[in-house]
């Protein structure tokens, strides 16, 4: 194995860290709203942490926008890592992980954009079309 290879893995591992934290926060289990700030959106319901996962991707735009006036580009660095971190939040809540993302993102991996979006629009057309 490669240290890229390493490498790679490494960043999945801790993907993989982080989402096993987020759901030891989840309040059934065990998870304090009190100590905890996952616990705490958890907690709030679905409506506090989809709303963190709009301000985050707010943010990142403007943090894309600076980036095209001279800021760092570190900055989207940041906010994209808060995005993807409330993200996880929400997949947490439904059960998902960022593993079936990756998965989702394999299944995609060789199609067009162009090709994906209009396989949607044929499907979304077929099943307005049964129902």
């Amino acid at each position: 194995m490669s240290s890229n290879d390493s490498h790679v893995l490494s960043q999945q591992d801790a993907l993989a860290r982080l989402a096993a934290v987020i759901e030891s926060r989840k309040p059934a289990n065990g998870g304090d709203p009190q100590t905890s700030y996952v616990s705490r959106l958890l907690h709030k319901g679905p409506d506090a942490f989809l709303k963190k996962i709009g301000e985050e991707a707010t943010e990142v735009v403007m943090a894309a926008k600076d980036v095209d006036h001279g800021a760092d580009k570190a900055k989207i660095v940041y906010e994209v890592a808060d995005l993807w971190f409330h993200s996880m939040i929400a997949l947490a809540h439904y059960g998902l992980s960022p593993a079936d993302v990756v998965k989702e993102l394999a299944r995609r991996e060789g199609t067009s954009g162009i090709e994906e979006k209009a396989l949607r629009k044929a499907d979304a057309r077929a099943a307005d079309e049964k129902g």
